[in-house]
């Protein structure tokens, strides 16, 4: 099947050519057809299935074809995401597909200065991107029209519920008209999404696809076994002797993003961190860093990272386990794409035991627990005759190093490191391992 075959627009198709694609994807080929024939859709779709096209084609032919409503100042369409990053990216993504036609798209969203964003909505736009938060502050401005919305996209819904959102898209669908096309995009199918399904939706068409590249198949997927205190000196270690030069690391907490970035760079590694928490500016800047390869180690949270599109990235680290099974499986997603070859590693303490038998549950599969190899201490003192940074093999000696690694150095840390590596050699003598 080609994007000939969906029954779309001329300037659509150069578009789609003029970005390397001659073939649409499982759910483009499905969802194309449903969203131009005016249908609901509800859509089970992750990050690298193509789903963006999926709504943003259509939607685009719809409001060319709707030339009556053309001279429409206020949004035609709306795209609701959970995410700055995402946001910039589905209106980076309609730009592209359009660049033939005249329609014109906005994208707003929080962490950036709101008057630039006014000063666009008054100009008129067909398609708006935006996060709920920053288009709230806008309606309550009365800065943007919600009143002629004809297509309603709710993009990585459960993310939505998961960030807590669902209050506010109930607010955002109270300002909208009652008789418009709606389509929901959701990579999971929790209870509460079936929910907002029910509510939202209308007699929809259900979609459900697995990811382009099955990351099973595709991603190679091995855990280590470490003190959580030391998971940092071995990923240094993995990162150094792996001479990795891209690699997406995720940790459960903004707080252990900015901490664990901090801890690498001291180690000599470059890397910055991308968070809920970092104005737009920083997080673009990083991002950018990142693809162009001025930064080794790129420090995420779930949320942060959620929607990121990274070229043939080699490798991706569970730096702490997801407490939700399936984000293990969009984290993992994001390598071994395109038919390129991915490493996931996970960085698995005592304490994640049971996250890690959630996750090989969902994944029908065990994840290969491999040998922990030697790695250095690096917060150990200078190396002296009788100190020397000591080397760890397998599971590391619970008192080598810094036992609240996981912070940034105090004078707590500092008392505990002037005899750490004296305590960890007594136990090297004494032959115990843990």
């Amino acid at each position: 099947m080609s994007f000939s075959d969906l029954g779309l627009l001329p300037e659509l198709l150069r578009a789609v050519a003029d970005k390397g694609y001659d073939s649409p994807t499982p759910i483009q080929a499905q969802a194309i057809p449903a969203v131009l024939a005016g249908r609901d859709v509800l859509a089970g779709a992750q990050t690298g299935t193509g789903k963006t096209a999926g709504f943003v084609l259509p939607i685009l032919q719809r409001l060319v074809a709707d030339a009556a409503q053309g001279s429409i100042r206020a949004p035609r369409a709306l795209v609701l995401t959970p995410t700055r990053e995402l946001a910039a990216q589905v209106a980076e993504s309609a730009r592209d597909y359009g660049k033939h036609l005249h329609l014109r798209v906005i994208q707003v969203f929080g962490g950036v200065n709101i008057n630039p964003q006014i000063s666009s909505l008054r100009s008129g736009c067909d398609i708006l991107v935006a996060t709920p938060g920053r288009l709230l502050d806008l309606a309550q401005q009365r800065t943007v029209d919600l009143s002629k919305v004809q297509v309603f996209v709710l993009d990585e819904a459960d993310r939505m519920l998961d960030m807590g959102f669902i209050p506010d898209i109930r607010r955002v669908i109270k300002l909208l008209p009652a008789k418009r096309q709606n389509l929901l995009f959701s990579a999971t199918y929790s209870d509460d999404i079936r929910t907002l399904a029910e509510r939202l939706l209308h007699e929809p068409l259900s979609i459900q696809v697995a990811p382009r590249n099955a990351p099973i198949e595709l991603v190679e997927q091995r855990a280590y076994r470490v003190q959580k205190e030391q998971k940092r000196h071995l990923l240094v270690h993995l990162i150094q002797e792996g001479q990795w030069h891209q690699v997406l690391i995720f940790t459960r907490t903004k707080h252990g993003a900015n901490r664990l970035t901090q801890q690498l760079e001291g180690a000599g590694i470059s890397a910055a961190a991308i968070h809920g928490n970092k104005s737009q500016a920083a997080r673009v800047k990083a991002l950018d860093m990142f693809k162009r390869g001025q930064v080794t180690a790129l420090v995420a949270t779930e949320v942060a990272a959620r929607g990121l599109d990274i070229k043939e990235l080699p490798q991706v680290v569970n730096y702490e386990l997801p407490n939700v099974p399936e984000d293990y499986v969009h984290r993992i997603g994001r390598t071994g794409r395109a038919g390129a070859a991915g490493e996931a590693i996970s960085l698995v303490s005592t304490d994640e035991n049971g996250l890690l038998r959630d996750i090989e549950r969902v994944l029908r599969r065990s994840i290969p627990t491999v040998q922990t190899p030697a790695f250095k201490i690096v917060e150990a003192p200078p190396a002296t005759p009788g100190n020397r940074p000591a080397q760890v093999q397998g599971r590391p000696a619970h008192h080598a190093g810094n036992s609240h690694g996981n912070r940034g150095p105090d004078r707590r840390d500092s008392r505990r490191n002037s005899n750490a590596g004296h305590r960890y050699q007594g136990q090297q003598r004494s032959g115990r391992t843990h």
